[in-house]
């Protein structure tokens, strides 16, 4: 069955919205603000003056009943009532639907703060993010709550993830235990960094890579 396009996806989403007085239907709204962010748009005015500076035609195909696009402010009551994890799970199964099962095998996750979303002394939204290199597409991401850290979020983001022959890159913030054998328990592989203030974990490693390397010595001079 092919994949369902981007629209679809955002119809199948609940309304947030009351039923009572609806003008602009929602995947219309969605398809704008995809759209317009597409086209260089990042803001809610620049959105809104991306709709009405194409005027009906765009409207018309976006699904817009009234041929007029919505202004900032209906944007942003519309968009502030959204589930977040929930539309992040939308587009992110739209995006591992229309990615063939063996177009990539790394895996990398990172995390970051979401540009522009501080708010004078409030921090901005940190996410942590799976990222497909070869497809360039994020497959998922996941908000660093402000209890806990980006090792924690990370075990959250690779339980929704397919795992399964693939390789979880990431740096020293996800050397951890748990982190590697959940990778493995998914029948993935890891490489991850590891740096000097994890001393014991660090001569460990060098310690089975040198084992390693005498063991092939050893069975290079006693093979027949």
């Amino acid at each position: 069955m092919p994949a369902c396009t981007l629209h679809e996806a955002f119809a199948a989403l609940p309304e947030p919205r009351g039923t009572h007085g609806l003008i602009h239907p929602l995947p219309a709204v969605t398809g704008l603000v995809v759209l317009a962010m597409l086209m260089g748009r990042k803001s809610l005015q620049g959105i809104a003056r991306f709709g009405r500076q194409h005027g009906a035609p765009l409207a018309h195909a976006l699904g817009f009943r009234r041929g007029k696009t919505p202004a900032a402010s209906t944007l942003s009551r519309t968009l502030r009532r959204f589930d977040a994890p929930q539309l992040e799970a939308t587009i992110s199964q739209w995006i591992r639907d229309r990615i063939a099962p063996r177009a990539f095998e790394q895996i990398s996750i990172d995390g970051k703060t979401l540009r522009g979303s501080r708010d004078g002394d409030v921090p901005g939204q940190h996410l942590v993010a799976a990222y497909a290199p070869a497809v360039e597409a994020v497959l998922a991401q996941v908000r660093v709550g402000s209890k806990t850290n980006e090792h924690k979020a990370a075990l959250g983001l690779l339980g929704i993830l397919p795992l399964q022959g693939r390789v979880v890159v990431g740096d020293a913030m996800f050397c951890q235990r748990d982190v590697a054998e959940q990778v493995i328990d998914r029948g993935g592989e890891y490489l991850l960094v590891v740096k000097d203030n994890q001393p014991g974990l660090e001569a460990d490693i060098e310690g089975g890579f040198a084992f390693e390397t005498a063991a092939r010595g050893i069975a290079a001079a006693t093979s027949p």
